[in-house]
């Protein structure tokens, strides 16, 4: 158990916890979340806020390839509009997580598209090709919906006017994060910017930021604790044979299409028990590529199974890195999202049905 609870994987997680949190606190304190959400909603028609958080967090993800980064970056963002607008907070919370998982999916730099195509043997041109006609169809239904669900909404009146001086620390964090630049300096970036930008402004003093970090990090304090028991907890699956069980039921397969759906719940059921769409995808991929090649699967079909699924799952699972992040910075339970993360869920569906109905035909 302690040995899973003090996983790289799992203590790298937590440090992103750690200055999540002192970030998000300090950027409060010092006005740069009002400012950037004034930006917002000055840009921004009223009917078009939902699409466009949507649209943000799929262009960011998709340029980084991951989708904490993105998450840590809109969702603050994203609470702010919900505050201003009367939004609720989990559903736009949701829209953020959402796009997150479209970059995370088909992003040339994503973890998983690595996994995916090099377990699988084929070019990752050629996996972004089947896994867009895969997915593409649920972003834009999603959007149009978004869209049409915008409509209902209002801005205030009187919005304030935008500091712009303290919009830069987000402006900083959304570059380095399109550039690619590790998460984890991204936060150090913004956490450096709120600080000093908020002593030059006069948002608060020394003082007041150190005791603006602490409190970020206190904030933080259940989510550690949850992390660190859910990591011992799935290395003791693992230990005691979970996973070398789970694989053993690929035996009774004897189809293409059964091939494929052995896939699919495979790594379903790996992600499900180590939280992280790219240790499942590592886990089951050489297995994967041994039952394409048994079958004549499309190594490129079965590399858009693994990750998409891998995705779906991840974005759906309460103990995810994702939603506890994002759970997190909003102070809500990660329960309350769930039922809003249409996205995901649209693509396990598009990806189900790309196997049953044998689509996209060319690949399959």
């Amino acid at each position: 158990f302690s040995g899973g609870a003090s996983d790289k994987n799992i203590l790298l997680m937590i440090w992103i916890f750690i200055l999540a949190g002192a970030f998000a606190q300090s950027a409060k304190a010092m006005g740069a979340i009002d400012a950037t959400v004034n930006l917002t909603l000055h840009i921004l028609p009223d009917n078009l806020l939902l699409a466009g958080i949507f649209i943000a967090a799929c262009f960011i993800s998709l340029s980084v390839g991951t989708s904490v980064g993105t998450i840590v970056a809109l969702t603050p963002v994203a609470i702010g509009i919900a505050d201003k607008t009367g939004v609720e907070l989990a559903y736009m919370v949701a829209i953020v997580v959402g796009g997150a998982f479209f970059g995370d999916n088909l992003s040339f730099i994503s973890d998983t598209t690595i996994a995916a195509t090099k377990t699988q043997g084929c070019e990752m041109r050629d996996k972004f090709k089947v896994n867009s006609l895969i997915v593409m169809p649920a972003a834009l239904l999603l959007l149009f919906y978004y869209v049409f669900a915008g409509m209902h909404i209002h801005t205030p009146t009187q919005i304030e006017a935008v500091e712009w001086i303290k919009v830069i620390p987000y402006l900083i964090v959304l570059a380095t994060a399109l550039a690619g630049i590790n998460v984890m300096l991204v936060l150090f970036l913004g956490i450096l910017t709120s600080g000093l930008i908020g002593i030059l402004s006069s948002g608060f003093d020394l003082f007041g930021w150190f005791g603006a970090m602490g409190a970020g990090i206190t904030g933080m304090g259940e989510l550690i604790i949850i992390t660190l028991l859910a990591g011992g907890m799935l290395e003791m699956i693992r230990y005691n044979g979970g996973i070398d069980y789970i694989v053993k039921l690929t035996r009774h397969v004897n189809s293409k299409r059964a091939g494929e759906l052995s896939i699919a719940g495979l790594v379903c059921l790996a992600n499900l028990c180590t939280a992280n769409n790219t240790i499942a995808v590592i886990t089951i991929g050489p297995i994967a590529k041994n039952i394409a090649d048994r079958f004549g699967i499309d190594c490129r079909k079965s590399a858009s199974i693994l990750d998409t699924f891998s995705c779906f799952i991840q974005g759906i699972i309460p103990y995810g890195a994702q939603m506890l992040i994002a759970a997190g910075l909003a102070s809500i339970s990660p329960l309350s999202i769930i039922q809003y993360l249409y996205y995901p869920m649209l693509i396990g569906i598009c990806a189900l049905s790309a196997i049953v109905f044998r689509y996209p035909r060319r690949y399959s």
